[in-house]
């Protein structure tokens, strides 16, 4: 089996600077986390995009629709920034055919205490269990498109009647 991974910026690959928060997309770290977890599956990483997904406009979300739509497998994980992670995961909701998780960190990948990791290791297999529908995959939960918020006070996602 092999997986897409769509790159789309967010923090999972910001690079901060200092204290000001001043930060930078780095290169895709996706493929250094998995080649660190030794995994046994093929993938792909596109780098589609990095963008903040505060930034992002429906222009953007119709991209990551495309590349979805157009990849040749069926299991597809996205990473996306969380501020705009259930919008981008409500536009892809009617992907016929295919497994499509998106993920994402509230901390960068690269640095020491981030939930990246266990967020991608989590969605990797999401992707490969989960038969064929858009979900979200954050804070070792899978959760609907349609039944899902980002908490911020909480620093998690949740499900709305929590």
């Amino acid at each position: 089996m092999q997986i897409k991974i769509i790159t789309t910026g967010g923090t999972f690959d910001k690079v901060y600077f200092d204290a000001a928060s001043e930060f930078r997309f780095g290169e895709p770290i996706v493929g250094d986390l998995l080649a660190e977890g030794n995994v046994e599956f093929e993938f792909e990483v596109e780098s589609l995009m990095q963008k903040d997904s505060l930034d992002m406009v429906d222009a953007d979300r119709e991209r990551i629709l495309q590349a979805v739509e157009q990849s040749a497998g069926d299991r597809i994980l996205v990473i996306h920034g969380t501020d705009g992670l259930v919008a981008t995961a409500q536009r892809l909701r009617d992907v016929k055919d295919k497994t499509v998780v998106l993920f994402g960190a509230m901390q960068p990948a690269r640095m020491r205490y981030s939930d990246a990791s266990y967020n991608l290791g989590f969605a990797s297999a999401a992707v490969q269990l989960l038969p064929h529908g858009v979900y979200l995959a954050m804070n070792g939960r899978v959760f609907d498109p349609r039944k899902v918020r980002k908490n911020r006070a909480r620093g998690r996602f949740e499900a709305p009647d929590e």
